[in-house]
C-alpha cells in the first residue's frame, strides 16, 4: 500500500478514538435556547399583565358604572313618583274646593231660609232636611265649617267687616257671623265674614 492510501484510514481511526469532550459551562445544549435569550423572555412574561385580569378589572368597572346608573335612575323615579303623587293630590283638593265653592251660595240661601219664621212646619222641616243633607255631603268631601262665633279674631280664618263695642264679648272677639267660612283640611276655601267686638 502507498502512503497516500494509509492517511485517510488513520484520520478516521483518530477521530473515532478521541473521547467526546463534555459541554462547556454556559454553552447552549442541543434544543436549548441561549441563556441570554431566555432572561429577557422571563422578564417580559413578568412585566406583561395577564389579559384575563385586565378583562376582569374592565368588567368590574362596567358593572360599577351600570350599578351607579341604576341607583341614580331609581332615585329619580322615586322623586318623580312622589312629585306626581303630590301634584295629583293637589289637583284633587283644588277640584273639591272649586266644587264646594260653587255650592256655598246654596248653603247660604238655605241658612237664611232656616232663620225666617214660618207657620208651615212641613216647609221648615223640608229646608232643614235639605240643609242637613248638604252639610253631610260637604263633610264627606272633607269640607268643614269654620267655628267663628265667640272665638278670638284670626285674620287667617276671618274677614272682619264690622267692629262693635260690646262688653259681653272680650276684646278682639267675633261677636256675630254674617257668612259662614269653610276649610278643606288646613286650606281656607272661604273666609268667615264676621263682626268683631273691640
Amino acid at each position: 500500500m502507498s502512503k497516500k492510501d494509509k492517511k485517510p484510514e488513520e484520520t478516521v481511526e483518530q477521530t473515532q478514538a478521541q473521547p467526546e469532550q463534555p459541554p462547556q459551562a454556559g454553552a447552549p445544549q442541543e434544543g436549548e435556547a441561549p441563556q441570554e435569550e431566555q432572561a429577557p423572555q422571563a422578564e417580559a412574561e413578568t412585566e406583561a399583565p395577564d389579559p384575563l385580569l385586565s378583562e376582569l378589572e374592565s368588567l368590574k368597572n362596567q358593572v360599577a358604572q351600570q350599578e351607579d346608573k341604576y341607583l341614580r335612575l331609581a332615585a329619580e323615579y322615586d322623586n318623580y313618583r312622589r312629585r306626581t303623587a303630590k301634584e295629583k293630590e293637589s289637583i284633587w283638593s283644588d277640584a273639591k274646593a272649586d266644587a264646594a265653592v260653587a255650592f256655598l251660595p246654596v248653603y247660604d240661601n238655605l241658612e237664611r231660609a232656616l232663620k225666617q219664621d214660618t207657620a208651615d212646619e212641613a216647609y221648615k222641616k223640608g229646608v232643614e232636611m235639605t240643609m242637613n243633607q248638604l252639610k253631610s255631603v260637604l263633610e264627606k268631601l272633607g269640607i268643614t265649617e269654620i267655628d267663628a262665633l265667640g272665638k278670638p279674631f284670626d285674620p287667617a280664618l276671618h274677614n272682619a267687616v264690622m267692629h262693635v263695642e260690646d262688653e259681653n264679648f272680650g276684646e278682639n272677639t267675633v261677636a256675630e257671623v254674617f257668612q259662614a267660612g269653610f276649610k278643606l283640611g288646613d286650606k281656607v276655601i272661604r273666609f268667615a265674614m264676621v263682626k268683631v267686638a273691640n
